[in-house]
C-alpha cells in the first residue's frame, strides 16, 4: 500500500482576455482575444496539492480523457511512482498517440512532479539534479500582426524598453522581418514563427528573403510539420537555422527530425509531450545529437514554472518563451516576476509556486 494516495483529479479551464495592442491574431480559424488554460490540480491523502497543466486550446476534449479514462486509473496510486504516467499512457495506447490523452497525461505529469518535490521539501530543479542555473533569460514572444510592419516595429521596440533581448516574431513576409531588425540593431537575436506557412515547394523564396535579416531560426516553416525531409532540404538550400517541435507527439518524432538533418534547435512543448519526464528525455537526447532544446512554452501556468526547471536544470542554456502582450491575469506575476527579461528559478519546494484563487475567482469557465 503506498504511503501517500492520490485522492482526487479536478481540471480547471480559463480564459483569460488579453490585448495585443494590434488586431487580434487568428488562431485556429478564429480571432484570439484570450489566453486559454488547462490547469490540472491533484491533491492527496497527506494534504499536499499538486498542479499541472495541460494544452489549453484543447481544453474541453482534455478534460473528457481525464473523466472518461485518466481518473479512475491515477486516484488511490502513489504520486511518487514515477512510473505511473507510463504505465496509464501504455494502457491507453489505444484511443491514440497524440492529442486530448497526451495533452492530459502531461499536465497529471507536471502535478506528480510538484507533489514530489513537495513531500520531499525541495524543488522540482532538485529532484531532476539541478539546477545548472538559477537564472533564466526569457524572450518576448510577439503575436502575429499579419506583415503590419507598424505594429511590428513598435511592439518590438516596446518588448525591448521592458528589457527583453530576445524577440520572437509570428510572421511570414521578408518585409516584416526586416522591420523587426531595423529597430534591434544586428545584436538583438530575433526568431521567426511561421506556423506551418508553406508549402514545401514554397518555403525557399520567403526564407531566403528573411535572410539578409539574420532570423536566428525559421520556426516551423513546413507544412505539414511532420515532413521532416523537406525542412531539411529547405535547410540545407537557404542557410538559415530551423526550429520545430512544438507540434511533436513523441521523442521519436525528435529523433526523426534530427537524423534528417532538419532542426537545429528542437521545441518540445512540456503540455503537449508528455509533461517533465518526457521533456527532459527529449531534451537530453537532443543535446547528446549536438541539438540545442528551446523550448515552445506560450502559456503561463504550471506548464511555465515545469518548462523553467527544466531549462534550468538541462545540458545547455536556453530562454523560455513569454507570451509579449497585455493579458488581464498574469499567473506568478508575483511570485516568480520576469524582471528585465528574466526569470530566477523558484528553489521552494515543488514548482516553487501555486497558481492564485483570483484566477479562478475571476477567469474559470
Amino acid at each position: 500500500m503506498p504511503a501517500v494516495k492520490i485522492t482526487g483529479i479536478d481540471t480547471l479551464q480559463v480564459r483569460i482576455p488579453l490585448d495585443t495592442w494590434a488586431p487580434p491574431p487568428m488562431f485556429a480559424g478564429r480571432p484570439r482575444t484570450h489566453v486559454e488554460g488547462l490547469y490540472v490540480r491533484v491533491t492527496t491523502d497527506k494534504g499536499v496539492t499538486g498542479w499541472g497543466e495541460s494544452f489549453g486550446s484543447s481544453g474541453t476534449t482534455v478534460i473528457a480523457a481525464f473523466d472518461n479514462w485518466i481518473r479512475h486509473l491515477a486516484v488511490g496510486q502513489d504520486p511518487a511512482d514515477t512510473a505511473l504516467v507510463p504505465r496509464i499512457e501504455r494502457l491507453l495506447h489505444g484511443l491514440g498517440r497524440a492529442g486530448p490523452v497526451m495533452h492530459a497525461l502531461s499536465g497529471l505529469d507536471i502535478a506528480l512532479w510538484d507533489i514530489r518535490g513537495k513531500l520531499e521539501g525541495v524543488s522540482v530543479s532538485k529532484l531532476l539534479d539541478g539546477p545548472r542555473r538559477k537564472r533564466v533569460e526569457t524572450y518576448a514572444s510577439l503575436l502575429q500582426y499579419s506583415g503590419n510592419v507598424e505594429d511590428v516595429k513598435r511592439n518590438t521596440e516596446r518588448a525591448l524598453k521592458l528589457g527583453y533581448r530576445h524577440i520572437k516574431l509570428h510572421e511570414r513576409t521578408p518585409e516584416a522581418v526586416a522591420a523587426a531588425r531595423a529597430v534591434t540593431g544586428p545584436d538583438i537575436p530575433i526568431k521567426v514563427d511561421t506556423n506551418c506557412a508553406w508549402l514545401p515547394g514554397e518555403a525557399n523564396a520567403p526564407v531566403l528573403g528573411m535572410k539578409p535579416s539574420k532570423p536566428y531560426w525559421v520556426e516551423e516553416p513546413i507544412w505539414p510539420p511532420e515532413d521532416f525531409e523537406s525542412a531539411a532540404r529547405l535547410r540545407k538550400a537557404t542557410g538559415v537555422p530551423i526550429a520545430m517541435g512544438e507540434n511533436a507527439t513523441s521523442p521519436s518524432d525528435f529523433r526523426k527530425m534530427i537524423a534528417a538533418g532538419a532542426v537545429d534547435y528542437v521545441q518540445p512543448s512540456i503540455v503537449k509531450i508528455g509533461g517533465i519526464t518526457q521533456f527532459m528525455r527529449i531534451a537530453g537526447e537532443s543535446e547528446t545529437a549536438g541539438v540545442t532544446c528551446v523550448p515552445h512554452a506560450f502559456f503561463f501556468g504550471p506548464g511555465y514554472l515545469a518548462t523553467l526547471h527544466c531549462i534550468a536544470c538541462k545540458e545547455r542554456d536556453a530562454p523560455l518563451e513569454r507570451l509579449f502582450a497585455d493579458v488581464a491575469h498574469v499567473t506568478y506575476a508575483k511570485t516568480v516576476p520576469d524582471v528585465n527579461g528574466a526569470v530566477e528559478v523558484p528553489d521552494r519546494p515543488g514548482l516553487g509556486a501555486d497558481p492564485e484563487d483570483e484566477l479562478f475567482a475571476k477567469y474559470k469557465v
